[in-house]
């Protein structure tokens, strides 16, 4: 049985603007999964075969643009405390600027969603809990037609 997902939630990793996550041979959603893992998340049975048996977004985007599979579409993710059974969750490495390619990719993610749940709502995670996450205001976002918001644009670091 597939699920319904009615939102579309945007985080940040609260980590600094315009740097790769990923460190010692390890990519931004490994990282975020052992994060994950120390907090005691877990999946309880895994639907795609990444290795990664906590991480709780379905999606991340590091500051190159990479987008990285964390739990399939059709698991419930572990990303905003009482409303993770309909919703997915897409995390941009960063707090509250981002990269013209993670900018990119996530309007291009969003419209793709969008396409195969089109009643689905977008939210930051700020509207669901006193968080900065994603750092940026998502409705405005929208409003803009999913352009890079201006105050919220860096460049990738070396």
């Amino acid at each position: 049985m597939s699920r319904v997902i009615h939102r579309i939630i945007i985080h940040c990793a609260a980590t600094p603007n315009g740097r790769v996550l990923g460190r010692d041979g390890e990519n931004a959603a490994q990282v975020i999964d052992r994060w994950h893992r120390a907090r005691g998340f877990h999946r309880d049975a895994p639907a795609n075969d990444n290795g990664l048996p906590s991480i709780g977004y379905h999606g991340v985007i590091d500051a190159d643009g990479q987008l990285l599979t964390g739990r399939g579409e059709e698991e419930v993710g572990a990303h905003v405390r009482g409303y993770n059974q309909d919703s997915l969750g897409l995390c941009l490495v960063g707090t509250d600027q981002f990269t013209s390619a993670q900018w990119a990719v996530l309007r291009t993610q969003i419209l793709t969603l969008r396409v195969r749940w089109p009643e689905a709502t977008l939210h930051g995670h700020n509207e669901f809990s006193s968080k900065l996450c994603p750092g940026f205001s998502v409705p405005a976002w929208a409003a803009e037609d999913f352009a890079p918001l201006r105050d919220h644009l860096c460049e990738l670091m070396p």
